[in-house]
């Protein structure tokens, strides 16, 4: 026989019968004893040697056992490996190898057979399995453990080694290279040192395939190292090039466990193919396949994680960064609260009559400024000159007789307009055709009260009026909320140069309350949204720690900090900005809203007639939609997946969509979309978000579909916006088409009625033209970030053309909302630099995405990720404060002065 030791070699037909019973029971173990057949059997012991390869054979008569033992110490710990070979090709009739050892029993048969997908079998001829350790209290302690070796062949040759791992103690900070296959698994054990609560486990590797599962198992017996039960204990995930696991101390009362790297029998779970399985006419669909050599090189690390005073510094950091915005803005508030009592005081001189004339000082125009009241002190008004209705409107450009679109479908004539203004204090005729003219005198006095150029009323009888009546009985649909309740509203509406008076002449209260219900819709519809995010997340947050599974989220587990039940609590912490910096909104429009308010109850002028229409419904809802978004953003990341993607994007779409109807709105007060409308057209976004994700990845058929519905609903947004609502969709569309088509291209070519409107719809269409085809040709595998896309791109280029326009009509840019625009441009810049690094993606399998994984990059907490969400808080936040201060510079001007664009 091969190999050392001391062999006894008893023939069982050589001895009598209760010789070899009693031989038996002394020198096999009881199992064994018990489970030997009767016949002719023969029935080998050696004492065996580590480090020594022994060559064999194994019959149906024949059982051999190999002996070891070796000394265990208490404060070290080494590991055993059993490697096998059979080199006799009996598949049907494999060996079976059985380690008895103190506390544990491994077994396993050669060629082992291991099942992939769809039941497919793989065989492995070379199999080596680690011993698992038990713990000793004695400071040395000599452990005996055997292998036995049988089979059914009648005869298979095989080779044994048993070897001592070198390195099975994992050092913390030092790499540790080894090669691990599928039957060949390796595992290590590490210790935590004193005053170390917390490391993570890396693993790398250069290359991707074949796929592997890295497990943290506690220190117990058996160890589960195979592919086919892995994942029965402790935390798994799958790996391709990096892996990444933290483990906290509290959760291993022996403060150890083990390092588990086994190599999978197939990639499918790593993204990879399904390898080759043939068959062959005379071969068994039952055969198992051979695959060879596949084994892989890793290196594992285990590196100290941060510790509890970092978890404190960053979130002290976090709100250090949000609350400098409270203080600041309380800040800039009184400092113009004091600059306002000190221009109030310097009025109040300059009213006094002078000592030496007994008359009036004068007041400089440069002193007064222009606005009627203090927009960055959020809403305090204070002295301003009133303006001349004798000058043209801001633009230079006066408000042209009405033009009726054809597309409107009716009758209506169009009508004349005299609005020639008077330098002088004569009187003006001032009307439209079907309507009695009216008078109007320009005032000549400095406060004289103003007149309006759109009707009968003066500023004395509007500021007679309560402004503030109860919005209870008040409905929209109760009667028609024009001033002129006859008058046709084609004539105003389609006139080729329109003033905000023209679309400012409902009721104030009623327009109130229609922007009220927008803040009221999202605030119902964050309930009812949040509550079943917020179940749903926390079973996912339970079901990821009760099970192990961390391939279930996708993290950046290099940079994932667990706290408590949460396994990366400062993906959730970096949402704080959009909670915080929301919240400091809906206060700085309170304030606003409680300034303006004051100021209708005291009849101002300028309030009452004067700037851009103040609503504040839609910025409530705005505001809103941040925290929401920060909170839903927070929910999405607790357990970031492929199942809960929308709740990371509704609100995004919410947000763009509400901020196009708020700058839509400051000039079309009375034409905006409704509540009801506008949150039905989101609700339609979202829908075709969940289904763009679901089915729309590699499906002709879905990006042909959606493709046509956005063209078919860009042109419809784009007669909607050009006639101002006043076309029908009905069965003469057609017929009324070929009609302007024929009268203005045909007969005569003439441009189009209102340039500045086409100009924009024309880019607009060829934008979302331009992203259909993207959509269609590309098909991005990211469909709702494609949407979102498509929404900042629409109102990226709505917001560019309001800002020429509002340059072109001779308007100005104050200086606060000029240095919000620079500063959130910057501010969106690096914002994106930051989103585009992808440090995951549930597009790919969860070990693909985790090769996007990387390590933090500020105070060893924030990934770049968590940057996003700081940098993009505030340039939301940002963003909405230039939409509120956008139009201070018109705070002074008369709505009939205002050009609408």
């Amino acid at each position: 026989m091969p190999g050392t030791g001391a062999a006894r070699v008893l023939p069982t037909w050589a001895l009598p019968t209760w010789v070899l019973l009693a031989w038996v029971l002394l020198a096999l173990p009881p199992s064994l004893a018990q489970t030997q057949p009767s016949g002719r059997r023969w029935v080998t012991e050696k004492e065996a040697r580590f480090d020594t390869t022994y060559t064999d054979w194994v019959g149906a008569d024949l059982i051999n056992i190999y002996a070891f033992n070796h000394s265990v110490r208490r404060n070290r710990t080494e590991g055993v490996r059993v490697s096998v070979n059979v080199l006799s090709d009996h598949k049907d009739l494999p060996v079976l190898f059985v380690v008895r050892q103190k506390e544990a029993v491994v077994s396993f048969q050669v060629p082992l057979i291991l099942r992939g997908l769809y039941q497919r079998k793989y065989a492995y001829q070379e199999v080596s399995r680690t011993l698992c350790q038990p713990q000793t209290k004695a400071e040395v302690e000599t452990q005996h453990f055997y292998v036995d070796v049988s089979t059914l062949s009648l005869n298979a040759s095989y080779q044994l080694r048993v070897t001592r791992v070198e390195n099975f103690v994992l050092r913390t900070n030092e790499r540790f290279s080894f090669n691990a296959t599928a039957a060949q698994p390796q595992y290590f054990k590490y210790k935590f040192p004193e005053g170390l609560d917390s490391v993570i486990v890396k693993v790398t590797s250069a290359m991707a395939f074949p796929c592997s599962v890295i497990s943290i198992q506690d220190i117990l017996c058996p160890v589960y190292d195979l592919d086919n039960n892995v994942a029965f204990i402790g935390m798994y995930q799958t790996m391709t090039k990096k892996a990444a696991i933290t483990v906290q101390k509290k959760d291993f009362p022996s403060n150890s466990f083990y390092v588990v790297v086994v190599v999978k029998t197939e990639d499918e779970a790593c993204g990879g193919a399904l390898p080759y399985y043939p068959l062959s006419k005379n071969a068994s669909p039952d055969e198992p396949v051979d695959q060879h050599n596949r084994q892989k090189m890793l290196e594992v690390t285990v590196s100290p994680a941060i510790t509890s005073e970092a978890y404190v510094s960053s979130m002290l950091f976090c709100l250090g960064i949000f609350l400098s915005f409270y203080v600041l803005t309380l800040l800039i508030a009184c400092w113009e609260s004091c600059r306002q009592q000190k221009r109030k005081g310097l009025l109040a001189a300059m009213d006094s009559p002078s000592l030496d004339t007994g008359h009036a000082r004068s007041i400089p125009d440069s002193f007064l400024g222009h606005a009627p009241y203090d927009s960055y002190g959020y809403g305090s008004f204070g002295e301003c000159r009133a303006p001349s209705l004798a000058s043209p409107p801001v633009g230079g450009r006066p408000c042209h007789p009405p033009h009726l679109a054809v597309l409107a479908g009716n009758g209506s004539s169009g009508s004349t307009e005299g609005i020639t203004d008077s330098m002088g204090s004569a009187e003006v005729p001032y009307g439209y055709v079907g309507q009695e003219q009216f008078k109007r005198r320009t005032p000549s006095a400095l406060m004289r009260p103003l007149s309006i150029a759109m009707g009968e009323r003066s500023l004395e009888n509007v500021a007679g009026r309560p402004r503030l009546d109860s919005l209870s009985s008040v409905e929209e649909d109760d009667y028609d909320t024009l001033a002129d309740i006859d008058y046709d509203k084609n004539v105003i509406r389609t006139k080729q140069y329109l003033c905000v008076a023209d679309l400012a002449r409902k009721d104030k209260r009623v327009l109130r309350k229609k922007y009220q219900i927008y803040f009221w819709n999202i605030a119902t519809i964050a309930v009812f949204y949040a509550l079943p995010v917020i179940q749903l997340v926390i079973t996912y947050q339970t079901v990821v720690n009760v099970t192990g599974n961390q391939d279930i989220c996708y993290y950046n587990f290099l940079c994932a900090h667990p706290l408590g039940n949460l396994s990366a609590f400062n993906n959730i912490l970096s949402n704080l900005g959009y909670v915080l910096l929301g919240l400091l909104f809906l206060l700085i429009i309170l304030q606003r809203e409680i300034n303006y308010n004051r100021a209708l109850m005291r009849n101002d002028t300028h309030a009452l007639e004067c700037g851009i229409p103040k609503h504040f419904g839609l910025f409530y809802a705005m505001g809103t939609a941040l925290m929401m978004e920060g909170l839903l953003s927070a929910c999405y990341h607790v357990c970031p997946n492929y199942t809960n993607f929308q709740f990371d994007t509704s609100f995004m779409y919410m947000i763009a969509g509400l901020c196009m109807l708020k700058l839509y709105q400051k000039r079309h007060p009375d034409i905006n979309a409704s509540a009801y409308s506008a949150y039905a057209c989101l609700a339609l976004v979202i829908f075709f978000s969940v289904v763009g994700v679901v089915f729309g990845k590699g499906n002709t058929a879905f990006w042909i579909v959606f493709s046509v519905i956005h063209i078919v609903a860009t042109l419809l947004l784009s007669t909607q916006l050009y006639y101002m609502g006043r076309w029908k969709l009905d069965s003469g569309i057609l017929r009324r088409i070929l009609h302007v088509l024929y009268t203005d291209c045909v007969r005569q070519c003439s441009g189009p009625m209102y340039v500045d409107r086409m100009v924009l719809l024309v880019m607009g269409n060829i934008v979302n033209w331009s992203l259909a085809a993207y959509g269609l040709i590309v098909r991005p595998n990211d469909f709702a970030s494609y949407l979102l896309a498509i929404g900042i791109c629409n109102l990226l280029l709505y917001f560019a053309f309001y800002i020429i326009m509002k340059l072109r009509s001779g308007e100005r840019i104050k200086l606060i909302p000029l240095l919000c625009i620079v500063g959130t441009s910057v501010v969106w810049g690096f914002a994106l630099f930051f989103f585009f690094q992808g440090l995951s993606t549930w597009q790919k399998t969860p070990a693909e995405s985790r090769e996007h994984n990387r390590d933090c990059i500020l105070l060893d907490f924030f990934d770049d990720h968590d940057i996003w969400h700081f940098l993009s808080s505030i340039a939301m936040f940002g963003s909405f404060l230039v939409l509120l201060t956008l139009d201070d510079d018109l705070d002074c001007v008369q709505r009939d002065k205002i050009y609408v664009f």
